[in-house]
């Protein structure tokens, strides 16, 4: 199933959604764990699409008030099962739309016995929009997303100038937004939308940010430093008033 199945969007995506393999243990993750983990939501015009108005309330999710990291484009859920089971504390919210990863993300969960976390397979700017409250999220994360290297295809990374008003509107007066990618073209771009975003400030002197110790270090960030390539992290707050 393409993402379009169900219908087209008027922006072209950060992503492309193709139908994929689960295998069995995924497959049963998917069924038995998706009650406790995954967020049911209403869909609009495409299949991870968000209806507008369906705004749910964190706190009844969740089952507490708490603080709450959004971690966009989760992969598999290593950085997020292991945030979530070191800092039992904060509420944790997964976004992504490769179910096979979802799947990884509640079975690793449920193996560690991690209760604060969530899960929710849709497009991650409709969450934020649609979704979360305006102002109930205390960070965001951006680890890694795919960096679209091919000229024809920028158009389609996330970090573009129409993001940063989607994640101020989402964020807390204060909260943070942390980004991190091993592409330096990617990176540079990203300092250049955000740097110009009204919302946010920066959170770090000189050129780059010091690498977000709250990420562990997965095989695909040895991977990228392995082949060569510089890991770039960034570090955005959100201004006490979007409009400053």
């Amino acid at each position: 199933m393409t993402e379009t199945s169900r219908g087209f969007r008027e922006r072209p995506v950060s992503f492309v959604r193709r139908s994929g393999r689960m295998s069995e243990a995924q497959e049963r993750a998917w069924s038995d764990l998706s009650p406790r983990y995954l967020i049911p939501v209403e869909r609009d015009v495409a299949a991870t699409s968000i209806l507008p108005g369906s705004t749910i309330d964190p706190a009844e999710v969740f089952g507490r008030d708490a603080r709450l990291i959004v971690e966009i484009g989760s992969g598999q859920g290593h950085a997020i099962v292991h945030a979530a089971g070191s800092d039992p504390d904060v509420d944790f919210l997964a976004v992504e739309v490769f179910r096979a990863g979802l799947a990884r993300t509640m079975l690793d969960a449920d193996r560690a016995g991690i209760d604060n976390l969530r899960l929710v397979e849709a497009n991650a700017p409709e969450v934020l929009q649609h979704l979360l409250p305006a102002g109930s999220v205390d960070e965001i994360w951006i680890f890694f997303p795919d960096p679209w290297h091919k000229k024809r295809h920028t158009k389609r990374r996330l970090i573009a100038p129409e993001f940063p008003p989607i994640a101020a509107a989402a964020l807390r007066p204060g909260g943070v937004l942390r980004l991190a990618t091993d592409w330096e073209d990617y990176a540079v771009q990203m300092r250049e939308v955000m740097d110009a975003a009204s919302g946010f400030t920066r959170d770090f002197g000189g050129d780059w940010a010091c690498r977000f110790e709250g990420r562990v270090l997965t095989a695909f960030e040895r991977k990228g430093a392995r082949v060569g390539r510089d890991i770039r992290d960034l570090t955005y707050r959100r201004a006490a008033e979007t409009g400053t």
